[in-house]
């Protein structure tokens, strides 16, 4: 069979007659024109078809806390005559193209199934035939994270993207504060903060009592574990003054959670340790101690000098006067005498009582 153009070159040379019709001749040059796009067609319809199933999943990642399980949503709406023998799903992993479970046939297909995820996931069996093709994940791990794909086919196919998020809450914070003891104002103090187990990285800030934030000297390391927890160690280096507070604050960026811990220290642990109290006292007893045992051997000495000048004074007055007949003749002597005899008698009987006289 010749072509229109081969048909028309014969025409022209005069070969064959020209077409009683001129029209029939365009079309068949335009026939011929379009054959090269001719296999477009086929194409054309498949990704006319191609996307006819809506399938829902959420904006928003899914937020699953590790150890948990976690529901990958994914829906469409079937047509009346749906079956779930014309059914078939697939979940992979949106980069690597990994398998994580798969469906057709009426039953699970989990021969290809990545060996991080075996015996960790599920269907919602009971809701396919109502288009609810959700992914069951069990025992959610840090690795978990990421994007998911889901395949649904009946008679056309689609496909659509979930985000898992994992998150873990952080411990109470613990503080430790060095040096512990002996501290007075002015002193270069170190505080630290630690907190466990926690994911994503965390938002660390220190505070001081009237909520203002300590940018400066402040050094933070966060540390996967062998389950990509985080362990946070974050040390805050200030300058002490007579009454401070500090406070270590840790959020979680995904939870939107916060915990915190504080410390106070007074003054008056500042400014006079125990200890020191204890050995002033114990300095001010000795001292009071001394003292007195000082004034009573002074005392001691004083009344002890006192009596023996009393004594010797009073033997030589009556050394002097030990013979009545000697002394002077005057108007004095009767009274002489008589003090002179009264000394002799009382220290006959008691001679202690010589310095009251």
């Amino acid at each position: 069979m010749q072509s229109s153009l081969e048909l028309r070159g014969a025409a022209v040379r005069g070969e064959i007659p020209f077409p009683r019709e001129p029209r029939l001749l365009s079309l068949m040059v335009f026939a011929e024109a379009m054959m090269p796009c001719l296999w477009l067609i086929p194409g054309l319809l498949v990704f006319g078809l191609a996307g006819a199933i809506e399938i829902q999943v959420p904006d928003d990642p899914v937020v699953a806390l590790f150890g948990r399980d976690a529901t990958l949503c994914c829906s469409f709406s079937p047509d009346a005559n749906f079956s779930l023998d014309k059914l078939s799903l697939i979940w992979q992993l949106t980069d690597t193209k990994r398998l994580v479970h798969s469906f057709s046939g009426g039953q699970d297909q989990l021969a290809d199934q990545g060996g991080g995820y075996v015996n960790r996931t599920a269907l919602f069996y009971d809701q396919l035939p109502q288009g609810n093709v959700s992914l069951l994940l069990r025992r959610v791990q840090i690795s978990d994270e990421g994007s998911f794909t889901c395949f649904v086919r009946v008679q056309d196919y689609s496909s659509a993207a979930v985000m898992l998020q994992v998150a873990a809450s952080y411990s109470k914070p613990n503080l430790n504060l060095e040096p512990n003891k002996n501290l007075k104002p002015g002193d270069l103090v170190t505080v630290t903060c630690l907190t466990f187990r926690g994911y994503p990285e965390a938002i660390v800030l220190w505070q001081d009592g009237q909520g203002n934030n300590f940018t400066e000297n402040v050094t933070t390391s966060q540390v996967a574990n062998e389950e990509g927890l985080f362990d946070v160690q974050s040390v805050l280096r200030v300058v002490l003054e007579p009454t401070s507070t500090y406070s270590c604050l840790v959020r979680n960026p995904v939870l939107q959670e916060e915990t915190q811990a504080s410390v106070t220290i007074t003054g008056q642990h500042l400014t006079f340790p125990a200890v020191a109290l204890w050995v002033t006292i114990a300095l001010a007893i000795c001292l009071l101690g001394l003292l007195g045992a000082l004034a009573y051997v002074c005392r001691k000495k004083i009344r002890q000098s006192c009596k023996e000048e009393e004594e010797n004074a009073g033997s030589g007055y009556l050394s002097a006067y030990s013979n009545f007949s000697d002394m002077p003749c005057s108007w004095e002597r009767p009274t002489q005498l008589a003090k002179a005899w009264r000394i002799r008698m009382r220290m006959e009987k008691n001679p202690r009582q010589l310095c009251s006289l």
